[in-house]
């Protein structure tokens, strides 16, 4: 949702985006190593301000019955069909400043937010064998760890996804359409204004639930070697249908992020994943 929240889930599809496992190609049960990428993205939905950021972080990538590690985050597979898939998911996101976004200078900082709940996918359409067409429906609780836990709301972020891999698992390319919505709780943390923090230019403001914004993303992947993969990703997101788009906090009609990154695999099981089809 917010800049560090983009470029974590930028880390997670940079680390963890190994392609759909393929039946002719069964992966690994585990992979480790090292990432390395930047991203450039707005300091958070709807804010003029960009801000760009590098990691390089170790990855593990777990491909379990019930346990998961991938692409998605850290989750626990629940039910796993030929069409449904219904697990807990968990994410993070990394704390941004008020300083360094006018807009918010003199209000409390955004905090680091551990997201998790559950997530219904489903399958829609395999118009090939190496292509899939799915739709994503996970509803997740928002707690922010500063200074002790606090809940700070909810979202659910219905996404339709399809998923295109080539030949031995060469490359790997997702485009989506999707949206976030979020209840009071968590719009007015992004959005709202207590009147202590009201000035002249930034009038009070209680934010309501609703549409946060919707979302095109492309991304993918290309083997450069067997222990080396290239990421990149974009996404647009639109502001201009958003429940609280009369806030002061709210100053774009639309916002562009960008990635690039390389993951190194650096060990992998001699077993393989069995039935977790990603």
């Amino acid at each position: 949702m917010n800049t560090a929240r983009t470029l974590l889930a930028a880390c997670a599809f940079f680390a963890a985006m190994a392609p759909a496992q393929a039946a002719e190609a069964p992966l690994p049960l585990w992979e480790a190593g090292v990432f390395g990428g930047s991203a450039v993205t707005p300091a958070y939905p709807g804010a003029s301000e960009r801000s760009t950021r590098s990691l390089a972080l170790p990855y593990l990538i777990y491909r379990g019955k019930v346990l998961r590690v991938d692409r998605s985050g850290v989750g626990a597979r629940l039910l796993d069909t030929d069409r449904l898939d219904f697990d807990i998911g968990f994410a993070l996101s990394l704390p941004a400043r008020s300083s360094d976004v006018p807009a918010r200078r003199g209000m409390p900082d955004l905090g680091t937010l551990v997201e998790f709940g559950p997530r219904l996918k489903i399958k829609l359409a395999e118009p090939t064998q190496h292509s899939r067409l799915g739709l994503e429906l996970p509803l997740r609780a928002v707690i922010e760890a500063r200074g002790g836990l606090r809940r700070q709301g909810a979202t659910f972020e219905p996404r339709l996804v399809y998923a295109l891999q080539g030949e031995q698992q060469a490359w790997h390319v997702d485009a989506s359409l999707g949206a976030v919505l979020g209840n009071a709780a968590i719009n007015d943390y992004f959005y709202g204004v207590n009147p202590a923090f009201a000035t002249a230019q930034r009038p009070a403001y209680a934010a309501k639930s609703g549409l946060m914004l919707t979302r095109l993303g492309l991304g993918g992947s290309y083997r450069l070697h067997r222990d080396w993969r290239a990421f990149a990703f974009l996404r647009y997101d639109n502001y201009s249908g958003a429940a609280n788009r009369a806030s002061p906090l709210l100053r774009q009609n639309s916002g562009t992020s960008a990635g690039i990154g390389l993951m190194w695999t650096w060990r992998r099981s001699d077993s393989l994943a069995r039935g977790a089809d990603e």
